[in-house]
């Protein structure tokens, strides 16, 4: 059986996530006067599941407030932008580490078609987003075609 969220995740998103976690490891290898520098961005990590027929996204953004971010639809794309902003240094502050990741993000995943955009609502608690799309998440059977013989005649 064929899932219905297959293809769901879009690949530049996925090939960005990919691409941030291999520089945040290089960044902690390289040192620039004793202090990590500055990562590029990040991408939250984000759980995509069926729930009672809908479709479920959620989207880890600690430190964040729902006006931080965007979330848009486009020819069947639904997207989440938004960017975390970096806390100031403390003045005679010395870090030993600094992991905690800032800037821009953003992750975009095509939604199955046929989805109602007026049933597509979403929430911010706690530093989690959820985006519920109403009847996107039901499983549908794959249709089969009958093959038909040689024609005789």
């Amino acid at each position: 059986m064929l899932s219905p969220f297959r293809g769901f995740l879009d690949v530049r998103s996925e090939m960005d996530r990919m691409f941030d976690e291999l520089l945040r490891d290089t960044f902690r290898l390289w040192r620039d006067e004793g202090r990590a520098p500055r990562a590029v961005g990040w991408s939250p990590a984000v759980d995509v599941y069926s729930k009672d027929g809908d479709l479920v996204i959620k989207a880890e953004l600690p430190g964040m407030k729902a006006e931080d971010v965007d979330i848009t639809l486009q020819e069947g794309v639904l997207t989440i932008s938004g960017e975390r902003k970096a806390e100031e240094e403390r003045e005679g502050a010395g870090y030993f580490v600094r992991e905690r990741r800032y800037g821009s993000f953003r992750r975009s995943m095509r939604l199955p078609e046929g989805v109602d955009e007026s049933k597509i609502h979403a929430r911010f608690e706690d530093g989690v987003l959820e985006v519920v799309v109403e009847g996107a998440g039901a499983v549908t059977e794959p249709r089969r075609i009958q093959i038909e013989g040689p024609k005789e005649g």
